[in-house]
This record gives C-alpha cells, structure tokens and sequence, in this order.
C-alpha cells in the first residue's frame, strides 16, 4: 500500500537529511494519504502511503516498537491475518485495529529471518533491528510488490521504484547491457531471466520468494520459497469432494482480496477465470450490501474483425451473460477511442522504468486503471495465473500421456466426450493427440513447423553478453519455442523459476502507485497453488472437458455459455493495429530515423529491422497485432525511445 525507501550506512557514519529527502522527493510523483520518515544514527526508512485496507487508515508506516527495538518500512496487505493472530497470540482487542506493518513486525520477532515464511499475501518490507544492528527485509513470493536496491562500500540504499535511487550520489545511471542482451535475445515476453538486475548497471532488484540481510560487514540474499509440485497428491472420496475443497481454499482467497475501506472492482473478459473471481466476489460483497464494479475492454465501435471462427475480439455477449447471472455488478465497457499502443509509449516507460514487451494491451490496461481510479476503486481482482492455478487442465497434454500410458479405455471414452463437447472429428483429434505424444513423428514427416521469430538482437552484442548460451539454460531459444514439449514440465518450471513473476509484479506495483489502486490477483495466493498443485490430473480434465474442475466447481455460480465454453476464446486488443493506423505513417517515419541512429544501432540488428519497416511502410499493414514483424517493430521503438531518455 506504500512506497517505501531507506539508507543504511555501514559504518556509524550519520546519514544526512539531503539523501533521505532526495527519496523522498523522487515519490512525490505519486498519491498519497501520509508520507513519514524515521532516523536513526545510521539508518534512514521512508515511506509514501497509500490507505487501501481499514486498518492501514492513519498508520504510522515506518512503525517504530520500542520494546522490540524494531521498526518496519513496509508496501504490504497480509492475507492471512486469522491464521497469524492465533499463531502470535495476539488479543482479540487489537486484531481488527492492527496494521499489517505491526504483524509483520510481530511475525519477526517471533521467527527472525525465517518470517516471511510464514506470510501470505503481497508484499515488501525492510525491518531495521536495532539489538542485532541488522537491516532485513523480503519480497513476497511471486513478487507481487517491488524493492530495488543500490549498494556499495558505504551503504545499502532501497526503494520500491527505481528512480529515487538513480539521485543519490555516487550511484551511475549507466545502462545494463546484459539486460538489454537478454530483453533484444528472448522473443517471448519476458525482458530478463536474470532476476537480480535491472536496466540499469547500479541498480538490482530483490528477486520474488527472496529475503536479503544486511549488516557492516555482509549482504546476503536467500531463497525463502520454492513451489514445486506436489509429490503426494490430494485423495478425496468424489468428484463433489474436490469441487468444494476447490470452493473453500479459492473463496478463502477471494475473501481475503476484498479488504479496502473503497470500492472493489475487477478485470471482466468473457473467460471463465475472471468469471469465478467476479462471480464469487459479488456474492460475498452481496453480504456486506457493496457493489463489485467491473471493468471489461471492447474493440473500437469500427473494428473491423480478422478473428477466426475459434477467436473473439467483442467479449461482450459473454460478459453480459456473467453479469447478468451473476447480479450485483456495476458494468463498465471501454473501448479506449483514441488510444493505442503507439499513445502510451512514453507513458509506460515513465511508470515501468524499463523498455517492455506488453504493449499489445498496454492503453487498455492504463485505461482500466484510469476509470477504476476516478470510481473510488482501492482494490481490483484479477486472474493473471489462472491459467496455472485455477483453470489448469489441458485436454491434449492429457491424452497425449494416457496414450503413452496405453490406457485404451479410458483414453477412448474422453476422447468421444471430448469431439462430442468440442464438434471435432475424432479421426482429426486423434492426429493431433498423437503429434502431441510422439513430435519426433512430426519433425520426420516434415510437419514441424519451421518458423522462426526475427532476430532482433545485434549479433555483436548477443556474442558480447553470451546471451544465447544463459538463455538456453532457461530453456529459452532465439527462435521462440521452448524446449519443454511436455506442457506439464513447463508449469512445474513456471513455478520454480522465479524470472517468470517478475513482469506482472513490476506492473502491478507501479500501476498501483500511479493511481492508487491495488491489482490483487486470487489464482495468485499461495494456499490456492498449493492445493492445484495438489489436484491429481483426472480431476483437472474429465468426461471430456478441459479446465474440468473449476467448470464443475462452477456449477450454477456461472452461465453456461461462458462455464461449458470451450470452443471460442476471447482475444483481448485484437483492434491494435486499427487503432494504429491514424498514426502509421508517423511509425514508419520514427522507425526510419530509429534505424540511422548511431545510438542504437549497436543494440538492435538493423537489416531485421529494415526489412520489417518495407514489408509495412504506405498502406501496407498487417490486421494482427500479435504478428511478429509489427512485434519487431515495436519492440524497437519502445528500446529506441528508452535510449533516448536515458542513455
């Protein structure tokens, strides 16, 4: 809920008031409800506060305990304060009252360093422990909140954003190579699989599920979670059993994510992830008489569609069908007139800090942030790890393994379900379920498809950095696909390799600074992975369907059309390119100066880069916005325009 920030010196040497305050100053940028600092000798906290829950209404944040001889800095909300209370004892009389800075703080001084194990929720915090002369603090696991840090031989200085960091003295605003090696060299969309550094060559970052102690003499970091599957999966009597133990654990964590003395909204596609979460938030808002507002992009009233029949870019008859079955919604419908991913460049350059790849849903994301804002919104649910956690549960995975598995019976009968529920041939689905077992069939028929994603990178510089060999040991390729083709590998490494959480954290946080609104996401809580991750597979898809729990869970709390849905899917930013085009010609002209100047041409692969620009210049534009080459294109620019700023 705050921007937090501090100095520690590592001698007793006193810190002085201008470096407290050039922090300070570099979040006056952002709303605030309250902004405090605490001195000591030799260590300066700072923070920016933001009041989203009831109790963090008049905190005193850094909070300072004096018979503890603690004092906590800390952009938190703690999810699982009844389970917290009881463990730490705490009377019945403060716990409606306390902050979740004070619980922080209490959970260190029961467990030391070992506290963030024992924390659910978003956060980031640094505790100064005046006894130990220990400065500790920590990152919630999938990193939902930000802290970076500068440290040299004099001192230890963090901050929630980076740019407050950049004005202090001695610190250099020199760009990380290696970043933008890794950024240029990766052709999905993660900017870097090093998880410590930034952009910037002074500046790292505390990864996700890490803690960092810092005393006179050392600094260390240390991996404080780690997910993995789970080796004894849960064993319930009946299908009823593992829908409401789904139930339970998931309206938990809505519960918990509806804590704010303002509104509540939520992201709204025509999905069956943001359809639980709104389902189930506005039955228990229902409860406390609160309406859920949410929030759902639509195309420009002139898009002209491109989609496959197996496509949608209008999520509109599904949403309604939600709303509608749902009740106690308040709807919003925004088509962004007038924005793009052109418009908002310079904006989400400014916010991020760093170039991004995102931009495909950048001005509609900016745009819900806006009008949740001007809504009197503090919290707005989302389900960005759904896909792994909720909804986990694809049909093709899945028959891939019983036919290597050779469990003929069964195999057979999900597989009529599953060309009955989906109108696909059989004959066909079994090809596809085959290739899938046994893609060595594929690549010796000649079927594998030989396309690769354009180059972006300069090969002087992906030579310099030896960016291919790191990212390959990441299972990342320069021609776009990874090497795992077991889709059940790849979430077991979505989960382990912490560089995957990083994107949405850092566009949480800043977001949420910018306008004071919390995105706090549900299929994120860690009690709701570890209980998914407990699911056997047979849950997850059955009787032909995918996603096959949380369908069934379902049941009544959503519509049909959108809870059975497995046919058509909904494409969020489809209209991109339309949207472009009052603009393009401006496009190709800046492209065309990009590629003559000196200062990125040492980054970028020009030719790649020239190719792109005379496949798309005059009237000649592509009508998906996920092409590749516009990709290219866009990705340049968004580096160019970074360099120009800061370079």
């Amino acid at each position: 809920m705050s921007a937090i920030t501090g100095i520690y010196h590592f001698s007793q040497e006193h810190i002085s008031t201008e470096h407290g305050q050039r922090l300070m100053q570099g979040l006056q940028k952002y709303p605030s409800d309250d902004v405090r600092t605490w001195y000591e000798q030799n260590v300066f906290l700072g923070c920016h506060s933001q009041w989203i829950t009831p109790e963090s209404v008049g905190e005193r944040n850094p909070y300072y305990d004096s018979a503890r001889r603690l004092v906590v800095a800390a952009d938190a909300i703690i999810d699982n304060r009844d389970e917290l209370f009881q463990l730490l004892h705490v009377e019945a009389s403060r716990q409606k009252s306390m902050t979740d800075s004070e619980l922080i703080l209490l959970t260190y001084s029961k467990w030391g360093e070992d506290a963030p194990k024992y924390l659910i929720g978003d956060f980031a915090f640094m505790i100064w422990d005046e006894r130990n002369q220990l400065l500790f603090g920590a990152r919630d696991f999938s990193g939902s909140r930000t802290l970076y840090y500068h440290c040299n031989k004099e001192r230890f200085a963090f901050c929630t954003v980076i740019q407050p960091l950049l004005s202090l003295s001695q610190v250099d605003r020199s760009i990380n190579e290696h970043w933008i090696a890794e950024y240029l060299a990766n052709p999905g969309v993660i900017e870097c699989v090093d998880d410590t550094s930034t952009v910037f060559r002074d500046i790292q970052q505390l990864p996700p599920s890490h803690s960092i102690s810092i005393t006179s003499e050392r600094v260390t970091v240390s991996r404080y979670c780690k997910i993995t599957q789970q080796e004894e999966r849960l064993k319930l009597k009946s299908d009823k059993e593992y829908e409401e133990a789904f139930l339970d654990v998931f309206q938990q964590s809505i519960q918990s994510r509806l804590r704010t003395h303002r509104q509540v909204g939520a992201f709204l596609s025509g999905g069956l992830d943001s359809g639980t979460i709104v389902s189930l938030a506005a039955k228990e808002l229902n409860r406390k008489n609160s309406k859920l507002h949410t929030y759902s992009y639509i195309p420009v009233e002139d898009y002209i569609d491109w989609t496959p029949k197996s496509e949608v870019a209008d999520e509109r008859p599904y949403i309604h069908s939600t709303v509608n079955h749902v009740g106690n919604i308040t709807d919003n419908y925004l088509d962004f007139k007038g924005k793009s991913a052109l418009t908002e460049v310079d904006d989400w350059l400014e916010m991020l800090e760093m170039p991004y790849k995102i931009f495909e849903n950048s001005y509609w994301i900016n745009g819900i942030y806006e009008k949740a804002q001007k809504q009197g919104v503090g919290v707005l649910l989302s389900g960005a790890r759904g896909n792994n956690t909720i909804s986990w549960g694809p049909a093709l995975s899945h028959y891939a393994s019983l036919l290597k598995e050779m469990k003929w019976i069964r195999l057979f009968r999900e597989m009529e379900m599953y060309s009955a529920n989906n109108g696909v041939k059989k004959t066909r689905f079994m090809k596809a379920v085959a290739q899938k077992a046994y893609p060595f069939m594929s690549r010796r028929n000649g079927q594998q498809d030989a396309y690769h994603f354009p180059t972006l990178i300069h090969p002087d510089l992906a030579e310099r950095t030896d960016v291919y060999r790191k990212l390959q040991a990441y299972d990342i390729y320069s021609n776009g696909f990874t090497s795992p083709s077991n889709i059940f590998e790849t979430r077991k490494k979505h989960f382990e390799q912490t560089f995957v959480w990083n994107l949405n954290g850092t566009c949480g946080t800043k977001s949420s600074l910018r306008y004071s609104v919390w995105n706090r996401d549900p299929t994120n809580d860690l009690r709701v992975i570890k209980f998914c991750l407990s699911v056997p597979e047979n849950q997850t898809v059955k009787d032909g369907m995918d996603r096959a729990l949380i369908r069934r869970s379902m049941k009544g709390l959503l519509p049909d059309q959108v809870r059975l849905n497995q046919r058509i899917r909904g494409i969020q930013g489809a209209d991109g390119i339309q949207r472009m085009v009052p603009a393009w010609d401006s496009f190709i002209q800046e492209l065309q100066q990009l590629v003559e100047d000196p200062q990125i041409s040492s980054y970028i692969n020009i030719p790649i880069v020239k190719e792109a620009i005379a496949k798309f210049q005059g009237t000649s534009r592509p009508s998906n916005p996920f092409d590749a080459d516009y990709s290219i294109l866009m990705r340049s620019l968004i580096m160019y325009r970074f360099l120009q700023k800061n370079a």
